[in-house]
C-alpha cells in the first residue's frame, strides 16, 4: 500500500512536468480505451445475472378444514437482499403466504432447515392448507404428487408465511459462491438477513401490530430462538410465541462420546421409542421410566465403566431389554448405540436400513454386504421428488408466478457451502434463555418424534431442565409425539401436535 501511494505521488509530478506535451490524439485514445473497457465490464455483468424472477402473484383458494370451508389468498413473492451498505441487491428471497381476511389474525413465519432445506415440509407436510403424502413407510417418490386439504393446518387460526433461504426453493444468491459465504452460508449472516426478511414482509403488509409467531424445523428450530432474539433485540420486532420442530438446538451436547455418557443417553430412549412402536406399545406412559433410568441408572453405568462390573453387566442386560436388540450387538456396543451401526443392524436380516429421522421408515439397502453404510438415507431420498413436484407446480402451474429458474428443496449446494464453525457449534439455546428472558409473556414449544435419531427428543428435555424457570415453569415446554423427524406425517401425531400449538395460542 505504502509503495503504491509512491508511485502515484511521482506519477503525479511527471504530469504536473510534461502536461504541456499531452496531445489530444493521446487523450482520444485514452477516452475509446476506457469506453471499451466499460462496455465489456457491462457486458460481463450482464451476462452473469439470471433472469429476472417474476413479479409478485396471488390466487384466492379454499379448503375444508376443521369442518368449515376456508376462503384464503396465496401470494407468491420476493423480497430483495442488500449489500451493508443498502445499496447492491445480492440475493433474492421468494415466500409463500396464506392470508385470511379478518381483524387480529396472528401471522406465522415459517422455516425450514437443512442447511439447504426449503420451506415445502413445513408447508406441504405439516402446517399449510394443502399437503401432499411423503415421509411414511410405503409411500413412492413417483406416486403422482397430488396436493389435498390438510387436517392439521394452522391456517383457521394464523395466517402463515413460508421463507426459503437463498440457495433453497427458487430463493437464490446473485453473488459469486465465495462471497456467497460471507453474505449467506454462515450462522451469523442467515440469522441477520432471514430477520430482515420476516421484518420487510410485516412492514410490506401493515402487519407490525398483528401477534407474531415463529415456526423452525431441524436446522430451522436452531434458527428460531436465534431469529427471535434479533428480532427482538436488534430489529425492534418481539415474537409472541416460537415453536421448534425437532429443532437442532444444542449441537455439541454429543460431543466427547469416549467419556461423557451424554451422546449414548440421547440415543438410547429413541431406540427404545422405535422397539415400541413396532410392538404396539408406544406411549407416554411407556417412555416415562425409559427417560428416567437414561438420566439416572444408565448415566451412572456408563460412567462408573468397569470399576464396577456388577452395575455394568445389570445396564447391558436392561438396555438388551428396553431394544430387543441382538445381545451380541448390545454387549459388543458396551450398551452404547450408535446411531448408524443400530440404523443397519435392526433391520440386517431383511437387507434392509432405517433412516435416522423416523428409524422405523426403512428401505433396501443397496450395499448390505459393505462394512459401512454406502447409501443415502433411504427417507430422505424419498421425500425430494414429491415435494418438488408438488411445489413447482403448485407456484408455475397454479398460482401462476412463471418461472424457469430450478426450485432447489434440499440444495446439497448450500449444505457444502455451510461454514461449520464455533459459532455454529455453540447452538441457540444461549440465545433461547436470553429471548425468555427479555419477554415475559414469550412462550416456547419444543416438539419432537420418538423415533427420530438426527435431532434426539432427550437433546431438548436436558437443556430445557438445565434453564432456569423465568415465572411460568409452562413457558417453555418439550413434547413428544410417535414418528420421527418429521412426525406430522404420521395423522394422530399431527393431531395431537395441532391441539398443543392451538393452546399455546390461545395463551395470548
Amino acid at each position: 500500500m505504502c509503495k503504491l501511494r509512491i508511485s502515484i505521488a511521482k506519477s503525479l509530478l511527471l504530469l504536473a512536468v510534461f502536461a504541456c506535451l499531452a496531445t489530444s490524439g493521446v487523450r482520444a485514445q485514452e477516452s475509446k480505451t476506457a469506453k471499451k473497457s466499460d462496455t465489456a465490464t457491462a457486458a460481463a455483468d450482464d451476462k452473469a445475472k439470471p433472469n429476472p424472477l417474476p413479479p409478485d402473484a396471488s390466487i384466492q383458494q379454499t379448503a375444508a378444514i376443521g369442518g368449515k370451508t376456508l376462503h384464503y389468498t396465496v401470494t407468491v413473492g420476493t423480497f430483495p437482499v442488500k449489500d451493508k451498505d443498502g445499496i447492491k441487491t445480492i440475493g433474492e428471497v421468494v415466500y409463500t403466504a396464506y392470508t385470511m381476511a379478518g381483524e387480529d389474525r396472528p401471522v406465522t413465519f415459517a422455516l425450514n432447515g437443512g442447511p439447504g432445506a426449503s420451506s415445502v415440509y413445513l408447508n406441504f407436510g405439516a402446517i399449510g392448507p394443502k399437503r401432499v403424502a411423503f415421509g411414511m413407510q410405503g409411500d413412492s417418490p413417483s406416486d403422482p404428487p397430488t396436493l389435498k386439504d390438510n387436517p392439521g393446518s394452522w391456517l383457521p387460526f394464523t395466517d402463515l408465511v413460508f421463507i426459503d433461504p437463498i440457495g433453497t426453493g427458487f430463493s437464490r444468491s446473485l453473488v459469486p459462491d465465495d462471497q456467497a459465504k460471507k453474505d449467506f452460508y454462515n450462522s451469523v449472516s442467515d440469522i441477520e438477513y432471514l430477520s430482515r426478511i420476516v421484518y420487510d414482509w410485516l412492514v410490506k403488509y401493515d402487519r407490525l401490530t398483528s401477534r407474531k409467531y415463529l415456526v423452525g424445523e431441524s436446522y430451522g428450530g436452531f434458527r428460531g430462538p436465534r431469529v427471535t432474539y434479533y428480532l427482538q433485540s436488534q430489529l425492534g420486532v418481539a415474537l409472541n410465541g416460537v415453536v421448534l420442530v425437532s429443532p437442532y438446538l444444542n449441537p455439541s451436547i454429543g460431543d466427547m462420546d469416549t467419556i461423557s455418557p451424554l451422546p449414548w443417553m440421547l440415543t438410547l430412549p429413541s431406540i427404545t421409542a422405535a422397539h415400541l412402536e413396532r410392538e404396539g406399545k408406544l406411549t407416554a406412559d411407556a417412555m416415562a421410566p425409559v427417560i428416567a433410568y437414561t438420566r439416572t441408572d444408565y448415566a451412572i453405568a456408563l460412567m462408573k465403566g468397569h470399576s464396577d462390573p456388577a452395575a455394568y453387566a445389570s445396564m447391558i442386560q436392561h438396555v438388551i431389554d428396553l431394544t430387543g436388540l441382538d445381545p451380541n450387538f448390545v454387549r459388543q456396543s458396551g450398551g452404547r448405540l450408535d446411531t448408524q451401526a443400530y440404523l443397519r443392524e435392526v433391520y440386517r436380516t431383511e437387507g434392509k436400513i432405517g433412516s435416522v429421522y423416523d428409524s422405523n421408515v426403512t428401505a433396501y439397502d443397496p450395499f448390505p454386504y459393505a462394512p459401512d453404510q454406502m447409501s443415502n438415507d433411504p427417507l430422505l431420498d424419498s421425500i425430494i421428488a414429491p415435494t418438488t413436484e408438488a411445489m413447482v407446480n403448485f407456484i408455475t402451474h397454479t398460482v401462476g408466478w412463471k418461472t424457469e429458474a430450478r426450485y432447489n428443496a434440499l440444495s446439497y449446494d448450500v449444505n457444502r457451502l455451510w461454514a461449520r464453525n464455533d459459532d455454529l457449534r455453540s447452538g441457540s439455546t444461549k440465545q433461547l434463555r436470553e429471548a425468555v428472558a427479555a419477554d415475559p409473556k414469550l412462550r416456547v414449544l419444543i416438539a419432537h418424534g420418538w423415533n427420530d435419531l438426527s435431532c434426539p427428543f432427550m437433546g431438548s428435555i436436558l437443556t430445557v431442565d438445565e434453564m432456569p424457570i423465568m415465572g411460568d415453569p409452562t413457558r417453555v415446554q418439550v413434547h413428544e409425539y410417535p414418528g420421527g423427524h418429521m412426525f406430522y406425517t404420521r395423522p394422530g401425531s399431527q393431531e395431537a401436535f395441532l391441539q398443543d400449538v392451538e393452546a399455546m395460542f390461545a395463551k395470548h
